[in-house]
């Protein structure tokens, strides 16, 4: 024999009593004995709720308003699915209930008091109500239905609003009742009475609590609760989007997470069945094909250490501490006595080994009566000095991660810390039992969606990562990196186990955020479609209100702007990637706060393509340093577009000639000088000398000028250009001067002794630098381990698609870092 619960979703509208009638009609043509248990239709009870209290205050109109929707929901159930001819005494009988319940709220009007008692009694109209209708469309349905009120079968005391069960006297009246009785009971859940015959109810989740109570005193082979959702989930799916359904938990497992707030089912609701050791089955009357989720007392998942993630929104910390409590005998006694004596719950607990504290949570609600109590009960030791004022912390809540199998596994901790420090959530209290069934971890409250989105993918989704991507700059390198991350999507998606999403982007003209994610096929058009006027402090600050877990900023501007804002995102604990140099060139004083900022956040701070653009030079380099090694010197053609043009610059053109048929190609700026004025070349030997260690600002750097000072002087850049002419026999003299030597032109930048300087160098056939080509970059690394032949890195140093691939690269590092 089963005991199946119907909750008010699955009873709360016509089309799901005629499913609650197919899953019935199914298990009766099965020969499956059953006892069905209903709640009252999905919002009846808080109706009832406002009208006895609107009867209270004499508010006639919400009373009468009330009672009339309450009735007409019950009476379009029985025209809708019964048949005339049997409508008539149906809905005579639910009239005579409605006049009941009028009787009742009469009372209570003229009495301008709701008491518990009373309430209970009005309360009980919902599942009244409910169970009849459905008894009646069932025996429609030809099924053998009884109708049967609870308040015949459970026995209570007399603590109207939540009474406890007489199980002696309750399991006597229910064995009696059905021995020898046929047919299918259709029981009110949620009420009882007691020995006078009071109405009662059994509080929050009753209507579990009664088929507990029933499966119990019937030695039922399990008990059904039937619901809107697919079985208890590994998370809360309106805050975990991936949240999926467990097949199995054991009864321990279940009795922690619905502590820690998962609501599919009711602490108490388990009581009856551990004792009697009956299974528990949560299945969802929307979707039957679901199996459910079976509640035992063992459950053999060994694949599974961890079962669910659960958390309690809003908790007070209370913290009491001082030398006073050391060694002292009876502290916690006094401490959790007062609280009980005077009804505080404590929801967690944690106390320092050395005895110096204590600190517990609490319902918020309570923080004042608690703290009130706590100065009382220690007053003695406060104003002696022995214990510390009391504090109370609001704004926190609970997570926990809850598993019979973590005890069997190792490094169950370091996942949980690490998943939660890698996204910036600061753990200020935790809890674990030496049974290791669950850890439970206080962080502020603001962070809880993100924690839960953390934890569930380290948790049961580590073989799919996920990144969110905030996207700053749309020009060539972001347009191509956007193409080459869809390009790569299916590869990440299903070889490397994951998925990218770009969550917000931004142009100079229009901005887009949207928390599901934006089409990277189609980023353009929604971004014109759909986007708003760009505020970069805006985009910035939503950014951080959608506080998503595995988030990194990546700027692809060129511009002051946005590195501007790259502390702020840093201290939001999002990671940053960028082929922006203006940050890391700025002054050492800022170079050093971003990446202190980034190491103690424990983000990551990438700008591979600072240098040499898709070249692994800062890598490179780092790896040296950080390794031991001592750099000695470091020399390098940095720029690709003045690689280009020297490489180019064979005498057979004026060097004009060369600079504008570079130009025309895409290889400089629109205006030449800002590549031709050595800027560029000075930021990245720079950079690469903060890497090494050195203390050096951009004026440190030696530049020796490429153009004479007319050539920048200019107005425009047509007239740049016929004041370049004017340099074509100077630099056509040096050219010929290196030639006569064998020797070619090469824009060096060196560091070397702690001094960076950039020269126009004639180099021979045996330098490194003489065969350069194209728009290469070439550096050269020498150092205690590299002294005869320097390290050299060659290849592309310049361009969207190496740049791009450097960006793309250094998210991919990102990825490995937080979600690895």
């Amino acid at each position: 024999m089963k005991v199946l619960k119907f909750g008010g979703t699955s009873v709360g509208s016509n089309d799901s009593i005629k499913l609650v009638g197919d899953i019935l009609s199914q298990y009766h043509s099965l020969g499956t004995p059953l006892i069905v248990v209903v709640s009252a239709q999905m919002g009846v009870t808080n109706l009832l709720q406002d009208i006895g209290e609107s009867a209270v205050t004499g508010d006639v109109d919400q009373v009468n308003q009330g009672i009339i929707t309450i009735q007409d929901r019950h009476f379009n159930t029985v025209k809708e699915l019964l048949p005339v001819k049997d409508q008539s005494q149906v809905l005579a009988h639910i009239k005579r209930m409605i006049n009941e319940l009028e009787e009742v709220i009469h009372g209570v009007a003229l009495l301008k008091e709701l008491s518990t008692r009373s309430k209970d009694l009005i309360l009980s109209f919902g599942e009244r109500l409910s169970a009849f209708t459905i008894h009646n469309y069932l025996k429609h349905l030809g099924l053998p239905s009884i109708c049967v009120d609870s308040r015949d079968l459970i026995q209570t005391d007399a603590q109207f609003g939540s009474a406890s069960v007489n199980f002696k006297m309750s399991n006597k009246k229910i064995a009696d009742y059905f021995k020898d009785r046929q047919g299918m009971p259709v029981v009110t859940g949620f009420i009882a009475a007691n020995n006078l015959g009071q109405t009662t109810t059994l509080g929050r989740g009753g209507s579990d609590y009664t088929a507990a109570i029933l499966a119990a005193a019937l030695d039922a082979s399990e008990i059904e609760i039937w619901t809107d959702v697919d079985g208890v989930m590994t998370a809360d799916p309106n805050i975990v989007a991936r949240a999926f359904s467990l097949t199995a938990l054991s009864y321990v497992e279940a009795m922690e997470l619905t502590h820690f707030g998962a609501k599919v089912i009711y602490p108490p609701t388990l009581q009856p069945a551990f004792a009697k050791n009956i299974p528990l089955k949560i299945r969802n009357t929307f979707n039957t094909n679901f199996e459910g989720t079976l509640i035992s007392k063992e459950a053999h998942t060994p694949d599974m250490p961890i079962k669910g993630i659960s958390s309690i929104r809003f908790v007070a910390l209370v913290n009491i501490q001082g030398s006073g409590m050391v060694g002292v005998p009876g502290v916690a006694s006094r401490l959790f006595g007062a609280l009980g004596r005077s009804g505080v719950n404590i929801i967690l607990i944690t106390q320092a080994s050395s005895e110096h504290s204590i600190c517990f949570a609490i319902n918020p609600e309570q923080s004042d009566i608690a703290k009130s109590i706590l100065d009382e009960e220690f007053s003695y030791e406060l104003n002696a000095g022995l214990i510390d004022p009391i504090s109370i912390e609001q704004s926190h809540s609970i997570v926990a991660i809850i598993g019979e199998n973590m005890c069997k596994t190792p490094g169950i901790a370091d996942k949980l810390f690490g998943a939660l420090g890698k996204n910036g959530i600061n753990v200020v209290a935790i809890a674990q039992g030496s049974s290791e069934l669950n850890v439970s971890v206080v962080i502020d409250e603001h962070n809880l969606p993100k924690a839960l989105k953390v934890l569930h993918g380290a948790f049961f989704l580590s073989n799919r990562r996920l990144l969110n991507l905030f996207m700053v700059g749309t020009g060539l390198i972001g347009r191509t990196l956007l193409q080459q991350i869809q390009k790569q999507y299916e590869f990440f998606y299903n070889q490397r186990l994951l998925e990218i999403r770009l969550i917000g982007v931004a142009n100079t003209r229009k901005m887009l955020i949207d928390p599901d994610g934006i089409s990277i096929e189609n980023w353009k058009d929604t971004l014109e479609s759909s986007g708003g006027d760009t505020d970069l402090d805006d985009f910035i600050e939503q950014m951080k209100e959608q506080n998503l877990p595995n988030s990194v900023f990546v700027d692809n501007t060129a511009g002051s702007d946005v590195p501007a804002v790259y502390q702020q995102v840093l201290e939001s604990s999002i990671s940053i990637v960028t082929p922006n140099k203006v940050a890391n060139s700025q002054s050492m004083q800022q170079y050093h706060k971003l990446q202190k900022t980034a190491f103690q956040k424990r983000v990551k701070f990438l700008y591979e393509t600072n240098v040499g653009a898709g070249l692994p030079i800062i890598k490179s380099l780092n790896e040296l340093v950080l390794s031991g090694d001592n750099i000695t010197r470091i020399q390098g053609v940095l720029s690709g577009t003045i690689s280009y043009i020297f490489n180019s610059f064979n005498g057979s053109k004026k060097f004009s000639e060369i600079v504008r048929e570079a130009q025309e190609k895409g290889f400089t700026e629109p205006d030449p000088r800002d590549d031709l004025n050595g800027m560029d070349v000075a930021r990245k030997i720079l950079i690469l000398a903060r890497e090494v260690g050195l203390s050096l600002e951009l004026d440190d750097v030696n530049i020796e000028p490429l153009l004479a000072p007319a050539c920048f002087e200019a107005s425009s850049v047509e007239e740049f250009f016929e004041v370049l002419e004017d340099q074509d026999p100077v630099m056509a003299a040096r050219i010929q001067a290196a030639a006569k030597q064998g020797k070619v032109l090469r824009y060096v930048a060196t560091l070397q002794d702690g001094i960076a300087s950039i020269n126009l160098e004639p180099v021979g056939s045996d330098h490194l630098f003489y065969s350069l080509s194209g728009s290469d970059n070439i550096i050269a690394f020498s150092s205690d381990r590299y002294q005869e032949k320097p390290l050299l890195i060659r290849g592309p140093g310049a361009g969207a698609e190496v740049t791009a691939a450097g960006v793309f690269a250094d998210l991919i590092e990102v990825s490995d870092f937080l979600v690895g």
